[in-house]
């Protein structure tokens, strides 16, 4: 346990989130907890973690987090680790509200070129009924970039989703491929404007992007055969080529980027699987378990057409695996579930309250003199 890579998460600290400033020591080696000599407030090295708070054995909850982002069913974990079956639900709520943590703040460090995005969405089973889930991926990277789960498939449910997208990207030529569903285009259109406060007062106006293609694919089964229109919704052809070429190299308008990672996703939570028996309790849980998939398939799974070749003598080659936020630059390194799961939020700078009232005389005198 090294105090000087811990910092302390008291928010009314004047040192919080400061790493290597010395005012961290060693409060008990034997519980695992260090002590802020700046506020005196003592604090657990997994305090800001999803490990936080967890009585049995971490490497138990690691393995056990690792399986259910895999895919493995709740109640194989339970024969296996003699656990209870709502432990594991609720260690699964947890790392996925960790995981939706770690997510917003990578994709906050800095706006992305998404070239081309692609979203689509999942009819989910319940034990009321059905409800809904949209995701979005980065076609050239394979990144995960969010999602949203309502009760509806209607137009907050999209504009939730087109939201995330436009929060995470910048203002650069993008291609919007989606399904046959009419509510995507308005979302997404209203989704990348922005606000201009010219000279005059009132309301700001709203600029829309120059080049933002939206396309759709639409997919209909008569008598048994299975028919593709592919549309362009706006933006000119040219656009749209170009920017299939820079994004996936070659080929047409599709959707099979998030059409696989569909599949994906399906393959990891049960109760996205057509056919199965396994239900969503809570509309909680199952977006939990939807940002814990993701986070994992975004940080610690590598994915085979992103490695990379590096040519060696005597005609071999050795492939660098990267996985989707290694190749949209959010990260250096393939992660562990482990380091997933132990990663700390970075606090913002601590900022001194408002003084209230008349000013102290020293002040006063200093000022004067």
């Amino acid at each position: 346990m090294n105090p000087q890579e811990q910092f302390c998460p008291n928010p009314e600290c004047s040192a919080r989130g400061k790493v290597g400033e010395g005012n961290i020591v060693v409060h008990s080696q034997k519980e695992k907890r260090c002590k802020c000599t700046t506020c005196g407030k003592t604090f657990s090295i997994t305090t800001g973690t999803a490990m936080y708070g967890i009585k049995k054995d971490l490497a138990v909850f690691v393995t056990v987090v690792t399986l259910l982002a895999y895919g493995c069913p709740v109640l194989a974990i339970v024969k296996a680790f003699g656990l209870d079956d709502e432990t594991v639900r609720s260690w699964q709520k947890k790392a996925g509200q960790h995981c939706q943590e770690v997510h917003e703040h990578f994709m906050k460090q800095g706006g992305l070129d998404l070239e081309q995005v692609q979203a689509d969405e999942i009819k989910v089973k319940t034990q009321g009924g059905i409800v809904w889930m949209a995701m979005a991926i980065m076609a050239r990277t394979r990144l995960w970039l969010g999602g949203a789960v309502s009760a509806k498939r209607d137009k907050l449910l999209i504009r939730e989703l087109a939201g995330q997208v436009r929060q995470w990207a910048l203002c650069r030529p993008i291609l919007v491929a989606v399904d046959g569903l009419s509510t995507y285009v308005k979302a997404f259109r209203e989704a990348f404007r922005s606000p201009y406060k010219g000279d005059k007062g009132g309301r700001p106006r709203l600029y829309v992007w120059e080049e933002v293609a939206i396309v759709q694919v639409i997919k209909r089964y008569t008598q048994g055969a299975l028919s593709v229109e592919r549309c362009i919704v706006q933006g000119c052809s040219e656009l749209v080529e170009r920017l299939i070429v820079a994004s996936q190299g070659a080929g047409t308008i599709n959707t099979s980027f998030i059409e696989r990672l569909n599949g994906t996703f399906r393959q990891c939570l049960a109760s996205l699987v057509r056919r199965g028996r396994s239900l969503a309790r809570q509309v909680d849980t199952l977006k939990s378990g939807m940002f814990l998939v993701g986070a994992v398939y975004n940080f610690c799974t590598p994915h085979d057409s992103l490695r990379l070749p590096i040519h060696l003598p005597r005609n071999r080659v050795h492939w660098v695996q990267r996985t989707p936020a290694v190749a949209a630059g959010l990260t250096d390194h393939c992660w562990s579930v482990e380091e997933l799961l132990s990663f700390k939020l970075p606090l913002s700078p601590f900022v001194p309250p408002k003084r209230r009232g008349r000013p102290p005389k020293s002040a006063l005198l200093e000022v004067s003199a």
